[in-house]
């Protein structure tokens, strides 16, 4: 029997196993992370990947390693720090850094090794621990896991975009491999958040034709929730709120949903007006087909003909998890809130020996849970409540 198993191997699982590694005393052979990709953190390498982010949106103290300085030291200083590593302002690693060394603590760590490449389908929980039967696995036994799935397997799909079309595409589907082809095409983005700005912005610099379609304005947003939400200017008031709807309805407030940085809409009203990307503030009504183009009719009943329609319209807000979720909550019972979420304790935990992180802990740590700083708070909650059950323990044999 493990004395962790991870389940989800993204930004949220590999740093809540490096933290577990590296500062809670776990035996890296007494853990392992289960996720069905053929490498730990594939689906944020693919996603990123796909819409052209050149940097991150969130600072440089925000990373999978332990020290909040450890990206900085990793980019070296002086003569040795490359152009471009960081943008202003808030110091925001390239994408290209922040891999580099995403790779770097995997390796330093040994987390390959512990990666079982294979989808967990059915979690339960016993009087001894916790059961995962993956799809290409013996069952995994563990004392404690830790649910770290994320939204990224459910995409938005608007209701008037065909899914049967080959030429009508989510960005953050699995497996995307529908970006236009060297010759140039018309390309329809649609999406008012910084993925449909970064996306259109790609395609502008590989010589399409780019139409972005937004529902509103361009939202500016240095990031996509205030940052006292990190700390006790916000989240004081969020911890003393008893309601996990009033909580449901402060995370929502609070999130700068379709809202792109300060750069990034700089650069989107340069290429508006220098006719790069044609800018429509409208909804779509609906989509038709022909066999060698597609219509799209807006609110404003302007008609765009293209040969190619990329959504980058986010993730639903329902829970995440799928089945296997809803299927440990009705077996043992799980509390949840009005939407669907978990109700957890300070621990983020759901269970005695089963913790969340990420989205399925929004309702305690706030707007933040889903981002790289909400893996990192979620990792310091889990690390105090070891050390905490460390000193219980002690006091208890003493």
């Amino acid at each position: 029997m493990l004395d962790w198993l991870i389940i989800g191997g993204g930004i949220h699982g590999v740093h809540l196993a490096v933290r577990l590694i590296g500062e809670g005393g776990v035996a890296p052979d007494r853990l392992r992370i289960i996720d069905p990709a053929d490498r730990l953190l594939e689906r944020w390498r693919a996603c990123t990947a796909t819409v052209g982010m050149t940097h991150l949106r969130s600072p440089a103290v925000h990373h999978l390693d332990i020290p909040s300085n450890a990206l900085q030291r990793f980019a070296g200083g002086g003569k040795k720090r490359k152009v471009g590593r960081f943008a202003s302002p808030y110091n925001r690693p390239s994408l290209e850094l922040f891999n580099s060394h995403c790779d770097y603590v995997v390796e330093r760590f040994e987390l390959s090794r512990l990666h079982i490449k294979t989808r967990a389908l059915v979690c339960s929980l016993d009087s001894d621990g916790v059961v995962v039967k993956g799809a290409c696995q013996s069952d995994l036994r563990a004392r404690h896991a830790v649910l770290a799935v994320g939204a990224t397997e459910q995409p938005l799909w608007p209701p008037w975009a065909p899914r049967d079309d080959a030429r009508v595409h989510h960005v953050f589907a699995i497996g995307f491999d529908a970006w236009p082809t060297d010759h140039e095409e018309t390309v329809v983005v649609v999406g008012g958040g910084i993925s449909a700005g970064q996306a259109a912005l790609r395609l502008s610099r590989e010589g399409h034709r780019v139409h972005l379609v937004a529902r509103h304005a361009l939202r500016e947003h240095q990031f996509d929730s205030d940052p006292g939400w990190l700390g006790p200017k916000h989240m004081a008031r969020f911890g003393r709120e008893a309601s996990l709807d009033r909580r449901r309805r402060m995370i929502r407030e609070a999130r700068h949903r379709g809202s792109v940085p300060p750069d990034v809409r700089r650069k989107l009203r340069r290429a508006v007006d220098r006719g790069r990307i044609v800018w429509h503030e409208a909804a779509i009504h609906d989509a038709t087909a022909s066999p060698d183009r597609l219509r799209l009719r807006l609110s404003t009943s302007a008609v765009i003909d293209c040969d190619r329609v990329l959504l980058a319209t986010g993730f639903s807000s329902t829970r995440p998890g799928g089945r296997m979720v809803d299927e440990l909550v009705e077996s043992a019972s799980l509390p949840c809130a009005g939407c669907g979420y978990p109700v957890v304790d300070h621990a983020l935990r759901w269970h005695p020996r089963l913790h969340v992180s990420g989205p399925l802990a929004e309702l305690e740590l706030g707007p933040t849970a889903r981002n790289i700083a909400g893996a990192r708070r979620a990792a310091d909650r889990l690390i105090d409540a070891l050390r905490n059950e460390d000193l219980a323990s002690t006091r208890k044999v003493s």
